[in-house]
């Protein structure tokens, strides 16, 4: 794998360029990705946040959910930070009848579930393989995780409020599951580089180059 991966963001809707900004930060080059041909050429892609259905919708009329899920299928590293996270999910709860998810990581995903835009928030905490201070996590919208499967690596909680969550106390909000990220949170729209240089190492380390 190159020293200085090529990373995309799907660009259908959503912050497209802060998560460039934060990707070159943390050492990758960032290209928009809009067709499949452009998908072919990257080692990694992000999907941003946004509304969850209407990302769906775009992703069919832009000819692009097959060749996405078919690249996630075969390995090709992908972090998704809120809605991105509920695309990855294998099941949504609280979505549209006709939406449509990739299924990269076996959870089940509420969307919304932290409440409207009003109920947005931020918060520190831990980040499990990110070292240092706490991260200061901006939650918009988001939407937690109930349930993983086999696989799938907790890595952040949160105190949703209302007392469930589990032994462990608090509400999923990042998950790693192989080549699969996703948060539950916009660490784009901060400073701090750190879940992008997280998933810059997951992209080094994998093996999935460019479509021949």
């Amino acid at each position: 794998m190159t020293a200085v991966p090529l990373i995309g963001v799907l660009a259908l809707q959503g912050d497209v360029v802060d998560h460039m900004r934060a990707l070159e930060a943390a050492g990758a080059r960032a290209v928009r990705v809009r067709r499949a041909e452009e998908l072919d050429a990257v080692q990694g892609l992000v999907i941003p946040g946004g509304e969850s259905t209407t990302m769906s919708k775009l992703l069919e009329i832009f000819d692009l959910f097959e060749p996405v899920k078919k690249r996630l299928d075969a390995g090709l590293p992908v972090f998704g930070s809120c809605a991105g996270m509920i695309m990855l999910a294998d099941e949504v709860l609280d979505g549209r009848p006709d939406q449509r998810s990739f299924g990269a990581i076996p959870m089940t995903v509420r969307r919304n579930a932290f409440g409207r835009q009003v109920d947005s928030f931020e918060t520190e905490i831990a980040v499990e393989g990110i070292a240092g201070d706490p991260f200061r996590a901006v939650f918009i919208r988001a939407p937690w995780v109930e349930r993983v499967g086999e696989g799938v690596q907790v890595l952040a909680r949160v105190d949703s409020g209302d007392g469930e969550g589990g032994e462990q106390g608090g509400r999923i909000v990042a998950v790693r599951a192989g080549a699969c990220l996703a948060t539950s949170f916009h660490p784009e729209v901060t400073a701090d580089a750190r879940v992008h240089e997280y998933f810059v190492g997951m992209v080094r380390g994998a093996d999935a180059g460019p479509v021949e």
